[in-house]
């Protein structure tokens, strides 16, 4: 019989709901229970993958091929629970359900309303696949007093009536700031929240508040009295040096015991976080650290890469050491010699990204990279730049571009028409909509024995990763590269697609073409990430 947790967010948005969601999730976990996690988005598009890295952050990307919220990142990172499109729907996707539904004729002409058949659509969409489970926890995006929040306000709402208590239960996150020129933590924000929220009808049964620093007993008791919740559900989160110091702390306020108070459930076996405590004591005291370049394009909002940020910090748990990171605009590279700023690095790193812009910067920094033998990682678009600067600066073809930028002399990265998923042809076209229609999730690729990638995976002959692009490189340039150096270390399994490319006479330089951040864990660093930290801390003891 599964038990709801509801999560939602007040007063001001990016408190950090995904992180509060995936730490309670971990704790759960630790008591023994099974876990998991939903997000539910107001946004009006189908899915975030049409959507600008600035806009949204990163688009996650799970093994079913789903374009999802970057919090599924955390959540599969913090409980290694592997989400699916079920776990993420937003408001463009109910609404296309329903309007499908009603296309068809399946309301048999009743008038379609936001009640009951979009909140019955977002409740069957809690509901899904949950039979078995212990705990299902669901995020609602956005904040309370938003209007695109309200209908999956209204569903959880109706939800927790026909749960009842013992089935559901209500957390939510606000903000308590402390205001200096008074000297003290302010809960009126808190308080207000609080109020948005019963105007929908939703009484919490526990509030996390986000502070920069301890609540005095005084204070969580003013809460509790204006808000009609517990004392003992007043929960401080606390801003941390390291989001995995999260679940410790979270469990130091006593926010699982709360959570089994609430449903009824023992405060046993004893809690073991022994796992969390050595990655947070990896982190804070490291052995050494790297400084690794980041080559992108979408620097003013970091969440454009948040799992890319999160699998080098992974990669520096591994070796025991820190890892500094050097973001950079790859568009200060297209000026002449500005491409030494990176002398100091201890890797280079280009990651994934879409257009035209910026891409000389990034193919100066391959270039760099393969000429000063600093340790390289590119990823999807970043493989395809490596494989344009060998083509122009080592294979004799300055020509070389990719037909995403427009046609061009030689055609070294192309647009993928059609591609194997399972036993079927996928098809695609110029004309095909964006969203969609990349190739998305997990696929098989085949290694070389006895290249860097096969070593580095640890000898293993196939390997699955999750891509989200839509141009492949050329495979007909195949010899014409490798004659120039270039090695074609990982295939696909029918070996028409490659996946993988690295020099064998450099230090450690892969290219690869799917997103290996998006698997890699604290506690499960992907290979890729262990091995280019490995490689950057022998580069940082010959600088």
């Amino acid at each position: 019989m599964a038990r709801f947790v509801f999560i939602t967010g007040g007063v001001v948005s990016s408190l950090g709901k995904g992180i509060a969601s995936a730490a309670l999730g971990a704790l759960l976990q630790a008591r023994g229970y099974s876990v998991r996690l939903r997000k539910l988005d107001p946004y009006l598009n189908v899915d975030p993958g049409t959507m600008s890295p600035y806009q949204h952050g990163e688009v996650y990307v799970t093994d079913d091929g789903t374009e999802t919220d970057l919090d599924l990142g955390h959540y599969e990172r913090f409980t290694g629970v592997a989400a699916t499109r079920a776990d993420n729907a937003t408001t463009g996707r109910i609404y296309s359900e329903v309007i499908a539904k009603e296309r068809r004729g399946d309301y048999l002409g009743a008038t379609v309303q936001v009640i009951p058949h979009i909140t019955d659509a977002i409740k069957e969409t809690i509901l899904y696949e949950t039979e078995g489970l212990d705990f299902v926890l669901v995020e609602i995006g956005g904040t309370v007093g938003d209007i695109e929040s309200l209908p999956f306000l209204e569903a959880i709402r109706q939800l927790g009536n026909e749960l009842g208590p013992e089935r559901s239960m209500f957390v939510h996150l606000t903000l308590v700031p402390y205001i200096p020129s008074a000297g003290e933590l302010k809960t009126k924000p808190t308080q207000h929240s609080v109020k948005e929220l019963l105007n929908v009808g939703i009484q919490p049964d526990m509030l996390l508040c986000r502070c920069d620093r301890p609540i005095p007993q005084s204070q969580r008791q003013k809460i509790a009295s204006f808000c009609n919740v517990r004392p003992e559900a007043v929960i401080a989160a606390l801003d941390m040096d390291t989001i995995y110091a999260v679940p410790i702390s979270y469990h130091e306020e006593g926010m699982d015991r709360e959570v089994l108070r609430h449903f009824g459930l023992p405060d046993k076996p004893e809690i073991d976080l022994s796992r969390w405590h050595e990655i947070v004591a990896a982190i804070r005291n490291p052995e050494g650290s790297v400084r690794i370049a980041i080559v992108g394009k979408y620097m003013n909002l970091r969440d454009s890469y948040k799992s890319l940020a999160e699998a080098l910090t992974h990669g520096g748990i591994a070796n025991r050491v820190g890892v500094e990171l050097d973001w950079v605009d790859s568009e200060i590279f297209e000026q002449p010699n500005a491409v030494e700023r990176l002398e100091d690095v201890h890797g280079i790193l280009v990651p994934g990204g879409f257009g035209e812009r910026g891409t000389e910067g990034k193919i100066a920094a391959v270039r760099f990279a393969r000429e000063r033998r600093v340790p390289f990682l590119g990823i999807c678009f970043g493989m395809q730049m490596a494989v344009i600067e060998c083509a122009r600066n080592l294979a004799g073809l300055p020509g070389a571009s990719s037909t995403e930028f427009g046609p061009c002399e030689t055609p070294v990265v192309g647009l993928l028409t059609e591609w194997m998923r399972g036993n079927e042809i996928e098809r695609r076209h110029e004309g095909s909509n964006l969203g969609g229609t990349m190739r998305l999730g997990a696929y098989p690729a085949r290694l070389e024995p006895g290249s860097l990638a096969w070593e580095t995976y640890g000898k293993q002959a196939e390997i699955s990763e999750r891509h989200r692009h839509r141009y492949e490189v050329n495979i007909h340039y195949r010899n014409r590269l490798e004659a120039a150096g270039l090695r074609f270390s990982g295939l696909s399994p029918d070996g028409l697609l490659p996946e993988i490319i690295e020099y064998p006479d450099h230090p450690w330089f892969i290219g690869v073409q799917f997103h290996p951040e998006l698997k890699s864990k604290p506690f499960a660093p992907h290979p890729l990430f262990r091995g280019f930290i490995a490689a950057a801390v022998r580069q940082a003891r010959l600088v």
